[in-house]
């Protein structure tokens, strides 16, 4: 009997030791729960990037910072759906930063309305346009119709796809970081820094591109589009044809058929179309006028947006396809 009891009795114990023990655990894991959350630092600084190139701006002068980025180099971003993701991503979102002159027009204002996120209004401080901050070429002419169905996709404002002069890149680069600093004053100092290392960095590359480009000054492309339209500029090459009949319009066999006739009398260096687009009326041109004209496919942004030196890396990449067109 005593026996028994004795046996009951240790296994209470036991049992009390292996409650008392699962306890201490519980307390322990909540204390330490509470102790991270107690340490983690305040949420990080979120940008909603419109195009690739202002998400690789803002890594390179906030790295903290997390960031979203609506479109890629596969994409035509004057024309992308403001699906349900985007828009929580731009709720949530400190900054956007944008290209402006009326680029995403077609769908970044449904994205401020739906995402009710008064941070990224415009007007609002976190709010950037890189359009705002730089000159634009190719502003129509007064009095052209632009509200014109048949006009297309003319900007009122000019050409908005500066990013392709890596000079005006550099002049977003500086408002954007000024932005920053004002957004984030705590990191004013780091930002300004990363700033004067990315212009000495970049104005350096700059000058080596220009160098090695200059036997392209004069040289004709056949183009689609004005994606890249700061680029030739920037190069001194000249586009003589554009694949599609207006902005925006798909080409079109008679339009085709027409620029056929302008190049075979006039061959260009080489017929350019950027990887968002059909390949197929470039590549059946280049096969009209035979191989002495390459047919060129290049990302219009950079392919990679988290590649720490993606800038460059586009850059180097249509410097590379050029000249290699060219045969220098």
């Amino acid at each position: 009997m005593h026996t028994r009891i004795e046996g009951r009795a240790s296994a209470a114990r036991t049992g009390l030791g292996r409650l008392q023990r699962r306890v201490r655990a519980a307390v322990g894991a909540a204390a330490a729960a509470c102790a991270v959350l107690v340490a983690s630092p305040a949420a990080a600084f979120t940008v909603f990037a419109c195009e690739p190139e202002w998400a690789v701006l803002v890594r390179a002068l906030l790295p903290q910072a997390r960031v979203h980025v609506a479109t890629t180099a596969q994409q035509d971003p004057h024309h992308i759906e403001a699906r349900p993701a985007l828009i929580a991503q731009l709720r949530s979102a400190d900054l956007a930063a944008c290209t402006g002159a009326s680029l995403e027009a077609g769908w970044l204002p449904t994205l401020q309305q739906r995402a009710g996120n008064s941070r990224v209004q415009d007007g609002a401080p976190g709010m950037f346009y890189a359009a705002d901050h730089v000159v634009l070429i190719d502003v129509p002419q007064r009095g052209t119709a632009l509200a014109s169905p048949f006009a297309g996709d003319v900007h009122a404002e000019g050409n908005p796809h500066l990013h392709a002069d890596p000079r005006r890149l550099l002049e977003a680069a500086r408002a954007l970081a000024a932005q920053l600093q004002a957004l984030q004053p705590a990191q004013a100092g780091a930002v300004g820094e990363r700033l004067v290392r990315l212009e000495s960095r970049l104005q350096a590359r700059i000058a080596d591109w220009e160098r090695r480009a200059a036997p392209l000054r004069g040289r004709t492309v056949a183009v689609q589009h004005a994606s890249l339209a700061y680029l030739w500029r920037w190069l001194g090459l000249v586009p003589v044809a554009d694949l599609e009949p207006v902005p925006g319009m798909a080409p079109t066999p008679g339009h085709l058929q027409r620029v056929l006739q302008t190049l075979r009398a006039t061959p260009p260096m080489a017929i350019v179309v950027t990887r968002h687009q059909d390949p197929r009326p470039g590549r059946w041109l280049a096969a009209q006028l035979g191989a002495g004209v390459p047919f060129l496919v290049v990302p219009a942004t950079v392919p990679d947006d988290s590649a720490p030196d993606a800038i460059e890396d586009w850059f180097e990449q249509l410097v590379q396809a050029l000249l290699k067109a060219a045969g220098v």
